[in-house]
């Protein structure tokens, strides 16, 4: 069921499509924050740019997130509400020469009792020592800077920039969000969408939450003036679907296959699947996938089945000979394998302890009883003297001590009562027993 679209300010109308001239989106772009789709959290009443619109004064900020859901003409917007000169740059094409005249023009604006808004459109594009020259110009307020960034601000800008500027998250629309551009469009052109119902909601999933994607696609549709309101089987046929937002070496690499472990660690196989699918279809390197589920069988299932980690070998073995496509069905089971896996992270707990406490004693020695003695000195040192063979005690036990002897006997792992654990459980609690008997007795 479509939504009703919201009551919104006017705005330009025509009278069909091809009365205006210019993209689609450039005329849709919205000229007031009431148009702009999305981000309530944002521009509601006790919301960072709420406060700064009914303050009417812009401070610092750099915008985060995906493309297409409307950075650069919040940061428009911002500029005209503060009445401020809006220069506008890019990361990719500025360089040190051109930010400089930038800055002596907003030094000079401010002497004669102007402001300037600096947007700065992918600033992580810029280096650490170009981000360190916007500092003295914002601290005197020679410029308000409002970057733009798709990639994650922790990792790319200067923590001393961050500390001048607050970092807004702007997340991907919703289908929601999409259907309201839908409706400005409408509106704007003052025609409907010809397509139906079903292929209409179709078209909001192919723009994958970026409001330019859907523009793009609704633009094709207008342009191609059917007869008959497209279905949603014309739409795979006459439009690209946008291709997955997705970088292998940044956020979305690293958000994706964090979904995938906490799938498989969750015992989800569905979601697990659904991760996996994500990021194969989005080019993923498949071995890169097989050696993150070679971790998760050591790391979170472990002794609880010993048979995952083999499992697992085999499957990257399997992709190795195989290839894609038909490899990554063996890694599809190997998902599954995990996810329905006991859990249990017990040997990873233990093994983190015992690499703590081996640190604090790294100069300790072992006891002597441990030592090999193959020559007459060494035998004289006292090498090997009062070791136990533990096959001529009864149970193969002796029962030794074999930590250092000026350290306390420690004990790091404590296996889970699941899956093959538990028989460890039992096993450890046995050794525990005799060792306690062979040192009374």
């Amino acid at each position: 069921m479509r939504q009703p679209a919201p009551e919104l300010p006017a705005e330009p109308r025509t009278t069909g499509f091809g009365d205006a001239s210019g993209p689609l989106a450039d005329r849709l772009r919205p000229a007031c924050f009431e148009h702009v789709a999305g981000h309530a959290q944002l521009f509601g009443p006790d919301g960072p740019l709420g406060l700064m619109i009914a303050a009417r004064a812009v401070s610092s900020v750099v915008l985060w997130g995906p493309p297409g859901v409307g950075k650069t003409t919040v940061a428009r917007l911002l500029a005209d509400v503060s009445g401020a000169e809006f220069v506008q740059t890019s990361a990719v094409f500025s360089g040190v020469a051109k930010l400089r005249k930038i800055f002596e023009r907003a030094r000079t604006r401010l002497a004669s009792g102007g402001g300037t808004i600096l947007f700065v459109d992918e600033i992580h594009r810029f280096n650490r020592s170009q981000q360190d020259g916007f500092l003295p110009y914002m601290e005197d307020g020679s410029v308000t800077l409002i970057g733009t960034t798709t990639e994650n601000p922790s990792f790319e800008l200067n923590s001393a920039l961050l500390s001048r500027a607050q970092v807004l998250v702007m997340d991907r629309l919703t289908p929601c969000d999409l259907e309201q551009i839908l409706q400005r469009a409408e509106r704007l052109l003052g025609a409907a969408l010809p397509a139906t119902d079903e292929a209409r909601s179709h078209l909001v999933e192919m723009a994958d939450g970026d409001g330019r994607v859907l523009i793009n696609l609704a633009e094709q549709i207008w342009l191609l003036n059917p007869e008959q309101p497209l279905a949603r089987s014309d739409l795979a046929a006459r439009l690209a679907r946008r291709a997955a937002h997705y970088d292998k070496a940044g956020d979305w690499h690293y958000n994706l296959i964090s979904a995938l472990h906490k799938s498989v660690r969750s015992s989800d196989p569905d979601a697990s699947l659904y991760w996996l699918a994500r990021m194969l279809n989005a080019g993923e390197d498949p071995r890169y996938i097989a050696r993150r589920l070679t971790r998760m069988a050591s790391e979170d299932i472990g002794l609880t089945d010993p048979g995952a980690l083999p499992f697992c070998l085999s499957a990257w073995e399997t992709y190795e000979r195989l290839g894609s496509p038909e490899g990554e069905l063996a890694l599809a089971q190997a998902v599954i394998y995990l996810a329905l896996a006991p859990k249990s992270n017990a040997a990873y707990k233990a093994f983190k302890a015992a690499t703590a406490e081996a640190r604090l004693t790294g100069s300790t020695p072992p006891p002597r009883h441990t030592l090999n003695a193959p020559t007459r000195l060494m035998k004289d040192l006292g090498h090997g003297v009062g070791y136990r063979y533990d096959h001529d005690s009864p149970d193969a036990f002796s029962g030794q001590d074999c930590f250092p002897d000026d350290m306390r006997r420690s004990s790091y792992y404590t296996p889970v009562e699941r899956g093959f654990e538990r028989d460890l459980h039992k096993r450890l609690a046995y050794f525990s027993k005799l060792r306690s008997r062979r040192k009374s007795g």
